[in-house]
């Protein structure tokens, strides 16, 4: 066999083993569950991935893009893993059985505003800010499906559709908007308008988070289950509640 025939396997060999041993994960930034890619606090879900798959000899391959295309790329088998998924995001999704987040969502409005929140029938007097693809709660979800065509609900996508969904908060172009708890605090601090957002109600119950892989990857059930034996060891050390407190945070269990 010629000389270059066998440099060639060997790098077509080498190659293959580079890539074997990383997860690609994705989604909008959502901080603190998932942050910045280049920051040392990428955020606590990220840290949790990487000391899960460490372990196990895998690097992470973490980056940012919009919700709905890193739902779609992970899909298509392009993506191994989206960050901060709950069940209904996507149910044909491979999750691990313990979860690796948790969220609150809060209907939250321009302080002074005096509309609260208080069954679905008070949204219909508002216009509502959402985020494309994002799922809040069963019956919140499918207020917005059903309105989705009004003037009601305005849903917006992007690199940066939170910071847009405050800032038309802030001038009136909508009432309120619906958004984790956690979430929307980091992001008043960074910009600055803890003094202006007040909250408006608790946008259904506590939920689980997860980091879900595609249905179309081999991996993704072995992923699936080194994050669900990952979690109960780092729950187990003590190494859990070190992440969580980076980010100012405790254990949900």
């Amino acid at each position: 066999m010629p000389s270059s025939i066998v440099f060639l396997f060997a790098l077509i060999g080498w190659f293959a083993s580079a890539h074997a041993d990383e997860i690609t994960i994705r989604a909008d930034i959502w901080y603190p569950h998932n942050g910045d890619p280049k920051s040392d606090s990428p955020g606590y879900m990220i840290d949790i991935a990487k000391e899960v798959f460490a372990a196990k000899g895998i690097t992470i391959n973490y980056d940012a893009m919009p919700w709905e295309r890193a739902l779609a790329q992970t899909r298509e088998g392009k993506i191994d893993c989206v960050v901060g998924a709950a069940p209904s995001d996507a149910p044909d999704f491979i999750f691990p059985t313990e979860s690796q987040g948790h969220n609150q969502n809060y209907f939250f409005v321009k302080k002074g505003h005096p509309w609260r929140y208080t069954a679905l029938a008070s949204l219909e007097t508002i216009k509502l800010g959402v985020i494309d693809g994002y799922s809040y709660d069963d019956a919140i979800d499918k207020y917005i499906q059903d309105n989705k065509s009004t003037t009601r609900i305005q849903s917006i996508g992007g690199a940066t559709p939170l910071e847009q969904n405050l800032k038309k908060l802030l001038v009136g172009r909508i009432d309120a908007l619906v958004e984790s708890g956690p979430v929307l605090q980091s992001k008043l601090a960074q910009m600055r308008l803890e003094d202006q957002i007040e909250t408006a109600g608790v946008a259904g119950a506590p939920a689980e988070l997860f980091i879900a892989c595609s249905p179309r990857r081999p991996k993704s059930a072995d992923f699936a289950r080194s994050l669900s034996e990952g979690m109960i060891q780092l729950r187990s050390s003590g190494k859990l509640q070190s992440i969580l407190a980076k980010y100012g945070l405790k254990d949900w269990k």
